[in-house]
């Protein structure tokens, strides 16, 4: 068994999962589970290997989430804490950082003040480095002598350069480096009816890597049901 590490761009696997399956739901009726999430994409890819080919193990699960300032949405701040804490009993590793703000600005440049002293945002707060931590996770696992396989969960563009770099780094040494694998949420049937469908995240040019492409089927087992209130 190829003993692999999973790991969760996880703003982008939850949002991605919304649009391709509930795009008319809530944000948070879509919310996944990491740890299930990472074990019903490895069981989809091993029903999916050919025989001879090795089957996967999850050994690892690394979830990367931007986490709302308790000033400006201290109640997301709340859940996003519950719902890491959760996640990490359920025995993923799980990375918060602060979502970064715009904020109203006087005429004479200094951020304006609320009657409680704090800065005022404008617009919605962004992740800002979890694609950078996602990346530097592929890296630092693939050279792990203890991993065999690394699963990238991600649809964000940014992070083809890491695919194109861990897939060269094992044609030179395959005895050095682990493989590198995706998954993608993909829904066949939105394809048909004209709404999004989802899709690969791929490396450039002629490189190929296996990608697992997740239906409807695996959206349902991975969401977390839990009130987090």
């Amino acid at each position: 068994m190829l003993r692999t590490t999973f790991i969760i761009d996880y703003q982008n696997v939850h949002m991605t999962s919304r649009d391709v399956f509930d795009p008319d739901g809530d944000v948070h009726e879509s919310l996944i589970d990491p740890v299930a999430f990472a074990r019903r994409s490895i069981t989809e890819r091993n029903g999916r290997q050919r025989p001879g080919y090795p089957l996967a193990q999850v050994e690892r699960v690394l979830v990367y989430r931007g986490l709302p300032h308790v000033d400006y949405d201290w109640e997301q701040n709340r859940r996003c804490r519950d719902q890491a804490t959760q996640w990490r009993a359920d025995g993923a590793v799980v990375d918060l950082r602060d979502l970064k703000y715009d904020f109203q600005r006087g005429a004479d440049g200094r951020p304006v003040l609320d009657v409680h002293g704090k800065k005022i945002p404008k617009g919605r707060p962004r992740e800002k480095g979890i694609d950078v931590l996602c990346a530097l996770a592929c890296v630092r696992e693939s050279v792990d002598p203890d991993v065999d396989l690394v699963v990238l969960a991600s649809r964000d563009t940014d992070l083809v350069p890491v695919l194109d770099e861990l897939y060269d780094f094992r044609s030179r040494d395959a005895g050095r480096y682990a493989r590198i694998e995706t998954v993608s949420w993909y829904d066949p049937e939105a394809r048909k009816q004209g709404r999004y469908a989802g899709g690969s995240l791929r490396p450039s040019g002629t490189r190929r890597i296996w990608n697992t492409n997740l239906d409807r089927s695996c959206y349902e087992a991975s969401l977390d049901r839990r009130d987090y209130q």
